[in-house]
C-alpha cells in the first residue's frame, strides 16, 4: 500500500524550545536517564481499538473522524488498510509495540470460526509486515464485553454456553498474542460485575472468572506463552459495580485463587482515579506487592464521572507514575496509550499530535522522577520518619520479635508517648515543585 499520512514526516526530537507541532519537545529515544535510553523506560505502544478503529463516536452524537483509511468498513480490505495505517503510523512515531483486542482486528462474524479464519488471515498479513520493522506485540486480549452476548458478564456470565464462547475467544486471542510475540495477556472484566445483588451469586460469579483465569493459564503455558498475565481493574463503567474494583482488590482476588505467580496487574490512570484513587495510589500498592506489571497512559477528566480516555498531559501525574517504575527497577509490560484524540480532533494531524502530547508527558515525567529521586530528599525523609523502628523496641516489633505484652509493658512505664515527628507535607510539596519547575 502506498503511503497513507503523506503530510506527515517522521517525527523527531527537537528540543524543548521547538515550535514544530510534529516533533517531540522532551521524547528523545537515545536519552540515558537513571542509567537506560529513554525508549527502554517507556515501550510505548499504540491501542489498536482506539487509535485505528475509534472515530469520535460518543453516545450523544455520530463519529467524526474518517477511520476507513480508504477501504470499505467491515471488510477484510479495511482490516488490511487498517494494518497498514497502524504499522506506517508508528514507524513514523518511533512506537515499537501495539495492544488489541481479536475483533479490534476483524469485523466479527456470525460464526466463531469464520472470525478466527479472518483473524488467521489478519495476522499472517501482520506478521510479514513484523518481519522488516522494529514493531512488535506488547500484549493481547480479547473483547468480551461488546456482543450482546456478554449483557450478563462473560466468565461471570449465568450462561453456561456463554462462559464456553468467552473461552474460545480467550484461546484464539491466546494464540494470536504468541503468534506476534507479545509480553503479556490481558483480562479486562469489562462487565465481570453486577447491577444488582437482588440476582446475582457472587461467590458463584467470582470463582467462575477464576476457573477462566485458570484455564488460560493452563493453555497458554502449553501453547508457549512464557509472559505475564495481567488484570487491568477499574471499579465500574459498563457494570455498576465489577468485581476488579481496584488493585487491591484485584490482588486480593489473585492470591485468593492461587493466581498470583503468573498474574501481575495492568493499572490504567483513567480506571484509578474513578476507584476513588490518585493513580500513584494503585501503582503503589501494586509495586509494593510485586504485582506492578504494565500501564494504560492516559487520564481523566476529574470534572465528568465517567471513562474519558484522555491523552495525558498532566506532568505532576506522569512525574508520580514515573518515580513508582523507577522505584520498581521498570515494566515487564510497558506503556500502552489506551487514550483517543477528543471527539472535535478528528483529522490524521490530530491522531499524531496527540501520540507525541502523550510520549512528551511520560518522557518529562520520567525526567523529572529521575531528578526526585537523584536529589534524595523525599526518600530520605520517609526512611527517618520510620527511624524509631531501626533499633529498642522498634526493631523488635519490626522483626516480628516484640510481644503484646512487652509493648503493653513499655506503654506503661511511659504513660504517654510524645508526638510522632512532622510529616512535613507541605515542606515535601514544594521539594517537588522545586524540581519539577525549578
Amino acid at each position: 500500500m502506498s503511503e497513507l499520512f503523506t503530510d506527515i514526516p517522521k517525527i523527531r526530537y527537537e528540543g524543548p524550545a521547538s515550535k514544530n507541532a510534529l516533533a517531540f519537545k522532551f521524547y528523545d529515544a537515545d536519552r540515558i536517564v537513571h542509567g537506560k535510553p529513554m525508549r527502554e523506560h517507556l515501550p510505548f505502544a499504540m491501542a489498536w481499538w482506539h487509535n485505528l478503529c475509534n472515530a469520535g463516536k460518543d453516545m450523544f452524537g455520530d463519529p467524526t473522524a474518517d477511520k476507513s483509511f480508504g477501504a470499505e468498513k467491515n471488510t477484510m480490505a479495511h482490516a488490511k488498510a487498517k494494518v497498514d495505517a497502524g504499522f506506517e503510523f508508528m514507524l513514523k512515531t518511533g512506537i515499537r509495540y501495539f495492544c488489541f483486542h481479536d475483533i479490534d482486528l476483524v469485523p466479527e462474524a456470525d460464526d466463531i470460526n469464520e472470525t478466527n479464519r479472518r483473524l488467521d488471515e489478519i495476522t499472517d498479513y501482520m506478521l510479514e509486515k513484523m518481519k522488516t520493522r522494529d514493531i512488535a506485540c506488547l500484549w493481547g486480549t480479547a473483547n468480551m464485553f461488546g456482543n450482546p452476548r456478554f449483557m450478563n458478564g462473560a466468565a461471570s456470565s449465568n450462561s453456561a454456553e456463554v462462559f464456553c464462547f468467552a473461552a474460545a475467544q480467550v484461546k484464539k486471542a491466546l494464540e494470536l498474542t504468541v503468534k506476534l510475540g507479545g509480553r503479556g495477556y490481558v483480562f479486562w472484566g469489562g462487565r465481570e460485575g453486577y447491577e444488582t445483588l437482588l440476582n446475582t451469586d457472587m461467590k458463584f460469579e467470582q470463582d467462575n472468572i477464576a476457573r477462566l483465569m485458570r484455564m488460560a493459564v493452563n493453555y497458554g503455558r502449553s501453547i508457549g506463552f512464557k509472559g505475564d498475565f495481567y488484570i487491568e481493574p477499574k471499579p465500574k463503567e459498563p457494570m455498576k459495580h465489577q468485581y476488579d474494583y481496584d488493585a487491591a482488590t484485584a490482588i486480593g482476588f489473585l492470591r485468593a485463587n492461587g493466581l498470583d505467580q503468573d498474574f501481575k496487574l495492568n493499572i490504567e490512570a483513567n480506571h484509578a482515579t474513578l476507584a476513588g484513587h490518585s493513580f500513584q495510589h494503585d501503582l503503589r500498592v501494586s509495586r509494593i506487592n510485586g504485582m506492578l506489571g504494565s500501564i494504560d497512559a492516559n487520564q481523566g477528566d476529574l470534572l465528568l464521572g465517567w471513562d474519558t480516555d484522555e491523552f495525558p498531559f498532566d506532568v505532576y501525574e506522569a512525574t508520580m507514575c514515573m518515580y513508582e517504575v523507577l522505584q520498581s527497577d521498570g515494566l515487564t509490560g510497558g506503556f500502552n496509550f489506551d487514550a483517543k484524540s477528543r471527539r472535535a480532533s478528528y483529522t490524521y494531524e490530530d491522531m499524531f499530535e496527540s501520540f507525541i502530547l502523550g510520549m512528551d508527558t511520560f518522557a518529562l515525567g520520567l525526567i523529572k522522577a529521575a531528578a526526585l529521586i537523584e536529589d534524595g530528599r523525599i526518600d530520605a525523609f520517609v526512611q527517618e520518619r520510620y527511624a524509631s523502628y531501626k533499633d529498642g523496641i522498634g526493631a523488635r516489633i519490626a522483626k516480628g520479635e516484640a510481644t503484646l505484652e512487652e509493648c503493653a509493658t513499655r506503654a506503661m512505664a511511659a504513660k504517654a508517648p510524645a508526638l510522632p515527628g512532622s510529616g512535613k507535607q507541605e515542606y515535601l510539596e514544594s521539594v517537588v515543585n522545586s524540581v519539577l519547575f525549578g
